[in-house]
Parts: structure tokens; C-alpha cells; sequence
């Protein structure tokens, strides 16, 4: 009798990309949020505690769907994204390419999704390229050079700056041109709405509506 073997490789931990700007400035308007609106329910008359009820119950999902949730899982199968209302998982054999231009998408089975949680700065870009050329000039420099000695080394920075959102694509293209074969990285896309993040908010500005509606 013989015992079954394993037919993959195991899969690593996902690695987490997230915004940590956007994590902090959630935190601060959900702060901002909680103090305004929770003023307003101790301290207000009439209708005024059940709009500022009804406002928190529509400004805080959005606040963490655009803010504290985005945020991209990827391990040696697949990528997962979690934009503000869907999540989108994708096996790297169907995954295109992952790009960055003015943002940050993904590429799979004629479909174009943007990674939220992967803000692309054009300054830090800009920056990016300007030390790249830097980089470059002094390497040619370097080469041209005839009065070194034999044995000195070039003073040349070993790697130029790249801006943070194009080093995170290039990595998860890299993932996924090694994982398109693995056994496990096969399937197709599949989307989820969140809809504990959709239904809140619609249901508070029904609510803040019919609120404003009848004063």
C-alpha cells in the first residue's frame, strides 16, 4: 500500500502590500469622524443626534473602504486584492501583467484592475529617474576613466533609487512569471463585492436622507 505524495510545493506566507499613509490617515478621519459625530449625538436637539448617527454610519465604511482596507496578498499561487468594495483573487496562470503608469493594475483575462493599496507617486517617480540618470553618468564617468588604479573601485552606488510603487509591481510581475506554472497558480479570476462595506453606507445615506427629507 502505497502513500499518497504530495503533488506541489508548499506556498509561503502571503507577503502584505499596503498603504501605511493611507492606514494613518483612515485612523485620523475615523478619529475626526467619531469626535464630530459623537458630539453631535450627546450634545444635539431634535433630529440632529440621529443625523449625526445616520452620517457616521455612511462616512465610516467609506472611510475604511478607501483608506485602512486596501491592501494586496500575494503568495507563490496567487494574488489576492482587496480594493475599497471588491476583492479580487488571481491565479498567477491568469494574471497578464502587472504594470504601473499613472497606477498601479493588474492585467488578467482581458480585465484591467487597480491596486488601491499600491499608491503610485509621479514625484517620487520623478526623483526616482533623476537619481537613476545620476547613477548612470557617473557609471560611464567611471568607465572612461583612466587614472585609477588597477585594483580601486569604482565609488558608484550598487543599485539606483526606485519609487516604492515600481518596485513593488516589478515584484509581483517577477511572482508571477515563476508561479504561471505551478500546479497550484492555475484557475481563473474571481471577484467578490464586499458588501458588508456596500451595505452600511447605502443604508446611512438612505437613512440621512430621509432624515434630511422630514425636518
Amino acid at each position: 500500500m502505497s502513500s499518497q505524495q504530495p503533488t506541489d510545493e508548499p506556498v509561503y506566507a502571503d507577503r502584505v502590500y499596503r498603504s501605511s499613509m493611507g492606514v494613518v490617515s483612515g485612523v485620523l478621519l475615523l478619529a475626526l469622524t467619531a469626535w464630530l459625530c459623537g458630539d453631535a449625538v450627546v450634545r444635539g436637539s431634535g433630529n440632529t443626534p440621529w443625523i449625526a448617527l445616520a452620517v457616521a454610519l455612511c462616512v465610516v465604511p467609506l472611510v475604511v473602504a478607501f483608506t485602512i482596507r486596501p491592501a494586496v496578498f500575494a503568495n507563490d499561487d496567487r494574488m489576492r486584492v482587496r480594493n475599497p468594495f471588491r476583492i479580487i483573487e488571481l491565479p498567477w496562470a491568469a494574471v497578464d501583467a502587472v504594470r504601473s503608469g499613472y497606477s498601479a493594475e493588474v492585467l488578467a483575462e482581458g480585465a484591467k484592475y487597480q491596486l488601491w493599496s499600491v499608491p503610485v507617486s509621479l514625484r517620487e517617480r520623478k526623483k526616482a529617474n533623476r537619481q537613476r540618470l545620476r547613477h548612470e553618468g557617473l557609471r560611464d564617468r567611471e568607465q572612461r576613466s583612466s587614472g585609477r588604479s588597477p585594483g580601486e573601485k569604482a565609488r558608484v552606488p550598487a543599485e539606483p533609487m526606485r519609487a516604492s510603487a515600481d518596485r513593488i509591481v516589478d515584484e509581483l510581475q517577477r511572482m508571477a512569471e515563476r508561479g504561471a506554472e505551478r500546479p497550484g497558480a492555475q484557475g481563473s479570476v474571481r471577484v467578490q463585492w464586499s458588501y458588508e462595506i456596500i451595505a452600511p453606507a447605502v443604508a446611512g445615506a438612505v437613512l440621512l436622507i430621509v432624515l434630511l427629507a422630514t425636518r
